[in-house]
């Protein structure tokens, strides 16, 4: 009789390589205790963050932190239920009439993870009939969401807009809807989307788009809006999803659209209608972050400078890194073996940072991914570039 975990007997074997190459599990560091938001406690030692996607340091917010206490006191620690069964309160209507006002549409709809907005989004509105058009270097959750739909997927090459519209002139008579999906800052290696380029495709064949502004949302555009407000495209952009664990420092995601059609979304979107809803003291939190983000613009500012000085320090270093300057800087390393030893080496110098292996990233090389945030001081990230250097110089990856 074959046991549940035969299948994952190759999972097995490359996990137990990956083991005796590392001397520490790189897929379950602890941080003990943040410190502040740059700096963390981890196997006893104040360690720079590199790695935790909080952009705008807001996950340490002292208005986020009172408005979910004084929530917590007022209306308990979580809702028990669904947004169709028990689970909407108030609160989630507020935080979704936020949204449509922060991105000026006409609906939105909350999530309770950043997964689980593109899993119930894409599965909603594309079914075994329809087709998707995805960029090649979409996030697990795009690829899950549309597995759960069904759909044929079609997927173009990373980033151009030219072969999109070679694979939808190819497809133009094959029946059923389509839609496409892209990311606005892509989350393994930093590199933003051409979404102008993308918009003039999509009104060429009429197909809708879809665009996670994940990693995009707070970061850039002049109000923070992501990369179609950077581009000056917004109008064109037919669905955005996002989430609010990266910028805005909480967990949950949301889907904001001027489709009158959004409340049947809603009653055939399983990962809306099967979960437990926002606990209240996060949409408290996350509303106070809202807030934060649109009356500091600065931090935005402060942030851009983060990332140029880091992309800089890498390029200066010779170190192989994209040529976006986004809040993500991804160091691409040649095998697995020298980025397992490279990750182990940073984070005993004091800096933890995100070690992506393969098949996970693009090219299935391993990647050294950073994430920058407005609260880092130039100190640090001179530190971080440093430590990048010697530790580069020792393995043999710069001269």
């Amino acid at each position: 009789m074959s046991s549940l975990f035969d299948k994952h007997a190759l999972l097995k074997a490359s996990f137990e390589n990956l083991s005796a190459l590392s001397p520490r599990n790189p897929f379950a560091v602890v941080i003990e205790r943040p410190l502040s938001a740059s700096i963390g406690l981890i196997e006893g030692r104040e360690t720079l963050l590199f790695g935790t996607n909080n952009y705008l340091g807001l996950s340490q917010s002292g208005k986020a932190e009172e408005a979910a206490i004084e929530t917590v006191r007022s209306m308990g620690v979580g809702t028990t239920g669904s947004r169709i069964a028990n689970g909407t309160l108030s609160l989630h209507q507020k935080l979704e009439k936020k949204l449509t006002e922060v991105f000026r549409r006409r609906h939105a709809m909350v999530f309770s993870t950043g997964y689980q907005a593109n899993l119930g989004t894409i599965s909603a509105l594309v079914n075994k009939d329809d087709t998707l058009f995805l960029d090649a270097d979409s996030h697990a959750s795009i690829y899950d969401g549309a597995k759960l739909s069904g759909a044929q997927v079609i997927r173009f090459r990373h980033n151009d807009p030219a072969d999109l519209d070679r694979r939808l002139t190819r497809a133009k008579d094959t029946p059923g809807a389509k839609l496409i999906v892209v990311e606005g800052i892509y989350s393994m290696t930093g590199n933003i989307a051409p979404l102008r380029e993308f918009v003039d495709v999509k009104k060429r064949h009429n197909v809708p788009i879809l665009v996670d502004e994940a990693h995009s949302y707070g970061v850039v555009g002049k109000d923070g809006r992501g990369v179609a407000e950077l581009q000056n495209c917004e109008k064109d952009i037919d669905f955005i999803v996002g989430t609010f664990s990266k910028a805005l420092g909480t967990v949950g995601g949301y889907c904001v659209t001027d489709y009158d059609e959004i409340d049947l979304i809603r009653l055939c979107s399983r990962p809306y209608m099967f979960t437990a809803s926002l606990p209240p003291e996060v949409i408290a939190a996350t509303l106070a972050n809202f807030e934060e983000i649109q009356s500091r613009p600065h931090l935005r500012d402060q942030l851009q400078q983060n990332a140029r000085r880091l992309h800089a320090g890498f390029k200066s270093l010779g170190l192989p890194t994209s040529q976006f300057v986004s809040p993500v800087i991804a160091v691409t390393l040649e095998d697995v073996p020298t980025g397992i030893t490279f990750w182990n080496k940073l984070l005993e110098a004091g800096v933890y940072v995100n070690l992506s292996l393969p098949p996970a990233t693009p090219d299935d090389r391993p990647l050294l991914r950073c994430s920058v945030m407005a609260s880092h001081s130039f100190g640090q990230i001179d530190q971080a570039i440093e430590a990048f250097g010697e530790v580069g110089r020792t393995l043999g990856v710069i001269s």
